[in-house]
């Protein structure tokens, strides 16, 4: 097997991305606050994004069991952004312009 240079690479996630929008998958970012464990009264902020699926989210479940798993921050809140729940304003073409005076 050859090794991968920059430029397969890249093609190659561009490629995994574009299935998984294909799939129904869509970004999705999550802002999780947990405590740190040497001052736990102390909140910190870290910023998770990948491609996962609306409404149950699968990546994002599995992501979290393996912080709670493996971390020492107990996690505090996790806040949720997916193209299917904030999506940018569709812009429609028209094809007149009807003028109040």
């Amino acid at each position: 097997m050859r090794n991968l240079d920059s430029q397969d690479l890249e093609i190659l996630v561009t490629t995994q991305d574009f299935q998984k929008q294909v799939e129904g998958y869509g970004l999705t970012t999550a802002n999780i606050l947990y405590r740190r464990p040497d001052h736990p009264w102390l909140l910190q902020s870290y910023v998770w994004q990948n491609y996962d699926l609306y409404p149950d989210f699968p990546e994002l479940q599995s992501f979290l069991e393996f912080w709670q798993k493996s971390l020492e921050g107990v996690l505090h809140s996790v806040t949720v952004a997916h193209s299917r729940l904030v999506k940018p304003v569709e812009i429609k073409t028209v094809a007149g312009v009807f003028r109040l005076h």
